[in-house]
């Protein structure tokens, strides 16, 4: 966003995240970004917040987003991720605030009756409480945008991996990771003893499931784009839905021999049972991101899994 020229304020309460990130960004755009601690689900430091700056846009972030730790910490999961939403958007109503950027999940969709999944695919039964808290967000970003004639843009992302190309900033999770390629950069690092792959009985080419990996450098240029057409007020609708994924499903093994491949190394890694909350498979249709955002992805899952391993190695 910096490098777009808006100028960034960040709240985070540091739960799954480290202050250093803040000199990290700064020394890729040369600007700092204004920060401020906050645990968006205190109503009143929230409130606070907006009635003391004066924001044009939101773009919401916070949110716990893994699968299989949804499913044994469900009060947790609806706890944060819909108070704090619900707050943020209790502020932008009570300060005139009009542009929000929602980070939703293809995870929306459920197990998808058809590939590639498109927006206009039904919202079926969620597989595990992160989805539904994504599902219930959406929803209440419905009615926000009805009752108050704000202007939303929900972004549904498959799965962000990579770092950025300086290896200067990446995916840090405190405590054991729940997303698969932090999992394979850690395992490559000696740091886990192993990778756990779960299941290899899907009715998929070799077992494994799929998935879209979409590099993270590209789903933050599809933010600046949905963004920028909200204050440009190029909306065609006060909510709009895309789907922000490369339209190539890949195996979990595929993206472990892609690592492998790309950074000439071996990975210890288990076939282990079936996670519960997982799909077999989901893959991005994103051709109206394309045509309505002018968003397309550029960079291939080898340069993701190059950029994961660089950032990896300069943590140690």
């Amino acid at each position: 966003m910096q490098e777009a020229g808006y100028e960034v304020v960040i709240i985070d309460d540091l739960s799954n995240s480290e202050l250093f990130v803040l000199d990290r960004i700064t020394e890729i755009t040369g600007t700092k970004p204004e920060f401020h601690q906050i645990d968006l689900k205190d109503e009143n430091l929230v409130n606070e917040f907006f009635k003391s700056n004066k924001i044009e846009g939101v773009i919401h972030f916070a949110a716990h987003k893994a699968v299989g730790e949804s499913v044994q910490k469900p009060l947790m999961y609806h706890k944060n991720n819909l108070m704090g939403l619900l707050n943020v958007l209790e502020a932008m109503k009570e300060n005139e605030i009009d542009h929000f950027i929602f980070s939703s999940s293809c995870t929306v969709y459920g197990q998808a009756d058809k590939m590639p999944i498109d927006e206009n695919a039904p919202i079926k039964k969620a597989e595990s409480p992160y989805a539904k808290t994504k599902q219930m967000g959406e929803e209440i970003l419905e009615d926000f945008v009805a009752a108050f004639d704000k202007n939303v843009i929900s972004l549904r992302y498959f799965n962000p991996v990579g770092a950025h190309p300086s290896a200067l900033i990446g995916e840090l999770p405190k405590g054991v990771p729940n997303n698969l390629v932090p999992f394979v950069t850690q395992t490559a690092a000696g740091i886990r003893e192993f990778l756990s792959v779960f299941g290899s009985d899907y009715p998929t080419r070799d077992g494994t499931a799929i998935r879209d990996y979409i590099y993270v450098c590209d789903l933050a240029d599809a933010h600046v784009k949905a963004l920028t057409r909200l204050i440009q007020k190029e909306n065609k609708s006060n909510l709009e839905v895309f789907n922000l994924g490369t339209g190539i499903g890949s195996t979990v093994l595929e993206v472990v021999k892609s690592f492998e491949k790309v950074n000439d190394l071996k990975l210890n890694y288990k076939l282990v049972d079936r996670r519960a909350g997982d799909i077999i498979e989901a893959f991005a249709d994103n051709s109206k991101a394309e045509k309505e955002l002018g968003w397309k992805p550029e960079t291939p899952l080898e340069e993701s899994m190059r950029t994961a391993w660089e950032w990896q190695k300069g943590l140690s």
